[in-house]
């Protein structure tokens, strides 16, 4: 993955299939299980080899993509300090309490435990008609606070500030290559004007 927000999903990635056994994938965000899942990306394939190693679970609100937990993310069938590693990708946009949606998320984690969230900022309107709702956009400070109560947080923007711009535009959508490389050329890889944030947390 060129990209620093792509090395830096796949880091944290690996290191949750590594470290961590019992893994909940809120609304299949990996989008590794064709079977169970909404959608699959055949470019996540080099995840199934990890798959096999771990006890890995789709969590959805609904049956209709066979999940194998249906459960709502506010209020999770879980046990408190009860699961390893989340995955939360894309998802806090959609639900209507986010604050809460991650407490519970915090709560089910066990001491020590891994939470890997996608959350867009700068990023175009995409509800999904009959299934899920788009609520929400989360700046540098929301996710802050979002998170305030694990003991370690680190985040990634996807896109700098004219690579956001550029994925905005319904042409250029999520094809934005050239544009990165201006926000390389002009520091602005860093910049709090960004699609959204990959966020690796520790309970």
């Amino acid at each position: 993955m060129k990209h620093t927000w792509g090395a830096f999903a796949r880091e944290k990635v690996i290191k949750i299939f590594t470290d961590k056994k019992t893994i909940i994938d809120i609304g299949g965000g990996l989008r590794v299980a064709a079977e169970r899942g909404n959608r699959y990306e055949t470019e996540n394939g080099w995840l199934r080899p990890y798959l096999a190693k771990v006890e890995y679970k789709i969590l959805d609100k609904v049956p209709d993509f066979h999940p194998d937990i249906v459960g709502d993310i506010h209020a999770l069938p879980f046990a408190d300090n009860s699961i390893d590693a989340i995955f939360c990708i894309a998802i806090l946009e959609h639900v209507e309490e986010p604050q809460r949606a991650v407490r519970e998320m915090h709560r089910v984690l066990k001491p020590g435990g891994y939470c890997y969230i996608f959350a867009p900022f700068l990023y175009y309107y995409h509800a999904e008609h009959g299934y899920y709702q788009d609520f929400y956009r989360f700046t540098h400070d929301g996710v802050k606070y979002l998170t305030r109560d694990f003991t370690f947080v680190e985040m990634e923007n996807t896109r700098g500030a004219f690579a956001t711009v550029v994925n905005l535009l319904p042409f250029f959508s999520k094809r934005t290559g050239w544009a990165d490389w201006i926000d390389r050329l002009f520091g602005k890889t860093k910049s709090k004007q960004t699609s959204g944030y990959n966020i690796f947390c520790i309970k």
